[in-house]
């Protein structure tokens, strides 16, 4: 795989080797692919300080300039204090042996004022030049990963085929805007799905991503997110790290044959890589938790919320068939019909997982949850920005804006802060 590496020149893509997963088989976090919270990490060059820029040193030119009246004011009142040692051998050497003060006796009195004015200025100077260097050597540092990481980006081209109102794809598009990434859309028609039929797996979100002349599918909205953030973070080729994400047939809860897919919640990054993004090891479990949380809990609560009522669930699929790939006759027959049977697979969706009669106290419950484990002390999950759960809950609740169930939820919770600052967040991401 390719590295960051940060040297005397910057950082700079160096290749390393990482053994790809084997389809099929689960990787464990005992292993690379997976790396362990106390995993050993790989070997990496040393860190060093980039040379100090020639505009530098011009500048700490004039700021030495600018240091040396007051450092000389202030040597000036130090020497009129000399040092008893000096002193002394001032009145022994000079003055005793021409018993008086001629010209040498004054040119050396003088001399503890020079050394001291001389000491300060070039004190003063160091600790200047040494300040401003380390802060050159951090602005550079972090536009040169900015222009990595953004470099990086640009050499992938982004396809999400997708289904605007699922939520889903709503939390892939809030992380592919978050990151600035840019990328293509293609609605895809819920009845008919022409526009994956190139595809085995039918389900969306789906990200078709062209690396070089290397193009790979992405399956699964946790995975799609993991693989990105990933090769965002380690510059590892993109074919490279979606072996680590293998798909697992399973059956599950209703006897049904599904897709799963291993370590889908890990971003598999060597230590070095973890602890710059996350700080530490909690910060990544915490995360991971959270994201985990959003498809198996959270993303349960839309569907009886949003269909709660004959009416609620009108006004969901006319919302629906505005912003999705319907046909006009489609279009019409989705509206009513959909509606229709969506009220009444909701109720079997409430069953299926256990929720209150009044499904709004769950969805209520669930969000102030969130809101507390986000905690007053800081305004994201993140700290002072937002990390992939912040981002998987928000595109999830989303889906539901303008709606009915939107609107309760903040109203009647303690979430729409942190929501907003998500939002906002999003919007002034660098484009």
């Amino acid at each position: 795989m390719d590295v960051l590496e940060v040297g005397r020149r910057g950082l700079k893509l160096s290749p390393t080797r990482a053994a790809p997963a084997p389809l099929g088989v689960t990787v464990t976090p005992g292993n690379r692919l997976a790396p362990p919270l106390q995993g050993e990490p790989e070997p990496r060059q040393s860190l060093f300080l980039a040379p100090f820029r020639g505009a530098g040193r011009a500048n700490m030119a004039h700021a030495v300039r600018a240091l040396w009246p007051l450092g000389r004011a202030l040597a000036w009142r130090l020497g009129d204090r000399p040092a008893l040692g000096l002193h002394a051998q001032s009145r022994a050497g000079f003055t005793g042996a021409a018993g008086g003060s001629g010209p040498a006796a004054t040119a050396r009195k003088g001399g503890p004022r020079l050394l001291g004015a001389a000491a300060l200025a070039l004190g003063g100077a160091l600790g200047l030049y040494h300040t401003a260097r380390w802060h050159l050597h951090v602005q550079d540092l972090r536009a040169e990963r900015s222009a990595t990481q953004l470099s990086l980006s640009s050499h992938l081209q982004l396809t999400l085929y997708q289904y605007k109102t699922c939520p889903f794809c709503s939390k892939v598009r809030a992380f592919l805007d978050f990151h600035a990434l840019p990328y293509q859309v293609v609605e895809v028609n819920p009845v008919r799905r022409a526009e994956i039929k190139f595809s085995s797996y039918r389900k969306v979100p789906i990200v078709m991503a062209q690396e070089g002349e290397s193009l790979q599918q992405l399956n699964d909205s946790s995975v799609i997110i993991s693989a990105l953030k990933t090769y965002l973070v380690s510059g590892q080729p993109l074919a490279d790290i979606i072996t680590y994400y293998p798909p697992m047939k399973a059956v599950n809860d209703q006897g049904k044959e599904v897709t799963e897919f291993c370590n889908k919640y890990w971003l598999m990054l060597d230590e070095k890589e973890a602890q710059r993004m996350y700080g530490g090891k909690e910060a990544r479990t915490e995360e991971m938790k959270w994201r985990q949380w959003a498809d198996d809990w959270l993303v349960h609560l839309i569907s009886p919320n949003v269909y709660r009522t004959p009416a609620e669930a009108l006004a969901s699929f006319d919302y629906i068939v505005k912003e999705g790939n319907f046909g006009t006759v489609e279009g019409a027959m989705a509206k009513y019909m959909g509606a229709a049977a969506m009220y009444f697979i909701s109720k079997r969706l409430k069953r299926r997982h256990h929720l209150r009669d009044d499904v709004r106290e769950d969805l209520y419950e669930a969000a102030n949850k969130w809101v507390a484990a986000v905690g007053k002390d800081r305004p994201f999950m993140g700290g002072q920005k937002p990390n992939l759960a912040d981002l998987a809950v928000y595109g999830v609740l989303r889906v539901m804006e303008g709606l009915e169930a939107f609107d309760d939820l903040m109203r009647h919770t303690h979430i729409q802060p942190w929501y907003l600052r998500v939002e906002k967040a999003i919007a002034e991401a660098p484009q």
